[in-house]
Formats: C-alpha cells, sequence, structure tokens
C-alpha cells in the first residue's frame, strides 16, 4: 500500500524553522547556526514518501538538549508541586513543619534515638515491607513528636507520602459525621507512613476509645506501618487491666518496636543554657 506521506500531512509538517545564523550546509540541507548540525534531513524514496526523496525537519543538538532541560525543569516543577500537595495533606502542625535531621540537637540522652530515626528514614522501604511501626514513648519534652515530625520532613521530602495527626484532630472532626469519617479514614490508610502523636491525650469515652482501636485496627489491616508517641509509661500499657485500652495496646505492640526517651526534656536543657548564659555575662 502507497502512502504518501506529503498528502497526508499537513504542509506545516515538513516546514523547517529557520533562525538567525542558520545555513545551507554542502548537502543542500539546512544547519544550526549555533551547533552546526542538521535542522533537515532527507527520506529515501519508498511507499512513504510517494516514491520519491524528500525533506523534512529534524532536530538538532542544541534543541534536543533545550528540550532536555525544559522537561528537567517541568519535572522539577511538578515535583514541588507534588510535594507541596503532600505536604499540605500531611495534617502537620505549622510548628513540625521546620523539623529536620540536620537540625536535630544531638546530645548524650538522644544520639541513639537520632541515629534510630536517621536509619529509619534511610531503610524505609525495608520498615514499609515489614511494616515496622514505632511506639515513641516517654516524658513531656523529650523530643518524642519532633523526631517522629523529622522522620515524617525526611519522607515527604523524597515525594514518600506521610500523615502526622493526632486521635484528638481526628475524633473532633469525626464526631457524628459519618461520610467525613469514611473520607479520613481512607485518607489516613492511603499514606506510606501515618504518625499519631500524643496518644492518650484523647478523652477515654467509649466512642472515643472505640474510634482509637478502629483506626489503629484499620492501618493493621492495611499492611502499613505506624508511628505512635505517647507520655504514657510503657508499664501503664502492659499492666492496664481496662479491656478497652488493652485491646489498644495490644494492638500497637503488634506494630510497633517501643523506643524509650529518657534524659531532661528539651525545655529544661534550653532554660539551662540561657541560665548559664546570663550567669556568665554578669560575671564578665
Amino acid at each position: 500500500m502507497n502512502l504518501d506521506l506529503q498528502k497526508v500531512l499537513p504542509a506545516e509538517a515538513f516546514e523547517t524553522e529557520q533562525n538567525e545564523g542558520d545555513y545551507i550546509g554542502k548537502d543542500g540541507l539546512l544547519y544550526c547556526g549555533v551547533c552546526r548540525t542538521k535542522k533537515q534531513t532527507r527520506l529515501p524514496a519508498s511507499d512513504f514518501t510517494g516514491g520519491r526523496e524528500i525533506i523534512v525537519p529534524c532536530i538538532c543538538k542544541c534543541k534536543v538538549e533545550e528540550n532536555k532541560r525544559k522537561e528537567e525543569e517541568e519535572k522539577k516543577r511538578q515535583e514541588m508541586q507534588r510535594l507541596e500537595r503532600l505536604k499540605a495533606s500531611s495534617l502537620m502542625d505549622a510548628k513540625l513543619k521546620a523539623a529536620r535531621l540536620d537540625g536535630y540537637q544531638v546530645d548524650g540522652d538522644n544520639q541513639k534515638i537520632y541515629n534510630l530515626a536517621g536509619n529509619y528514614v534511610k531503610r524505609f522501604d525495608e520498615m514499609y515491607e515489614k511494616r515496622q511501626g514505632l511506639l515513641f514513648w516517654g516524658t513531656v519534652g523529650t523530643g518524642k513528636s519532633y523526631t517522629a515530625a523529622c522522620i515524617a520532613n525526611e519522607l515527604l521530602n523524597q515525594m514518600i507520602p506521610v500523615v502526622m495527626t493526632s486521635f484528638v484532630k481526628i475524633l473532633q472532626n469525626i464526631q457524628g459525621n459519618p461520610d467525613e469519617e469514611e473520607r479520613i479514614m481512607a485518607g489516613l490508610n492511603a499514606a506510606k507512613l501515618l504518625i499519631i502523636d500524643d496518644l492518650g491525650a484523647e478523652r477515654s469515652t467509649d466512642y472515643a476509645l472505640e474510634k482509637v482501636y478502629n483506626i489503629i485496627d484499620s492501618r493493621y489491616l492495611s499492611g502499613k506501618p505506624l508511628i505512635l508517641t505517647t507520655n504514657m509509661t510503657l508499664k501503664d500499657m502492659q499492666e492496664s487491666e481496662d479491656i478497652r485500652y488493652r485491646r489498644i495496646y495490644d494492638r500497637i505492640f503488634e506494630m510497633c518496636f517501643p523506643v524509650r526517651f529518657a534524659g531532661r526534656s528539651w525545655r529544661e536543657k534550653a532554660a539551662s543554657k540561657r541560665f548559664d548564659a546570663m550567669k556568665n555575662l554578669m560575671e564578665e
């Protein structure tokens, strides 16, 4: 079957854009005045050319590089837009969005925790496949929420969907609204990593505890990792006699490796540094 391209395609398809500096080479083809490579090529006679040789446009070297650069710029732009969407959907408090491992205040109390957080990020593919979660527990102000937010932000910057919220927020949003509950639950389980901050701060009503269990159990059934933070002690959770709490904690221990946060609170350390600085100032 003969298929004459010049009859099938519009005339514009055979027109070559000529810029200042472009020139005709010895072979009668148009060359780019910048990179000195062809902007036209010859197609030999065939059924597709109506049985005759024809000249058609082609892309010169500098145009190829320009297109590649534009594609990379567009890819970066789309990645930045996706990152902003991921961060917006992460539900993270504004004060935690700036948390980064490279800004972590490492000392003797938290060196191992810092290492753990960094390794969890580096090996997240493995953690995800193993469904390995973490339970950050310890006294107030020891960096549990900040460390969890560091993990979240490092993964978000790698375009990995993470949601960080609290049971208090979730319960506020779903109470008395079944449609919203279904939407929120779907969003929580869609994230590759779910971080729930401040377990135990929610109200201890039957309704609230039932919802807390449903959220944790739903995450368990999704087969994806969960990180929790709490001010409760491990003993409190392990020895709870209340069946409502017992089933929540049992499910958590199935999913999460407990990590203790000990030592002085970050607030105490910051206050101590300020005190020492002022003391030195007064003694000068």
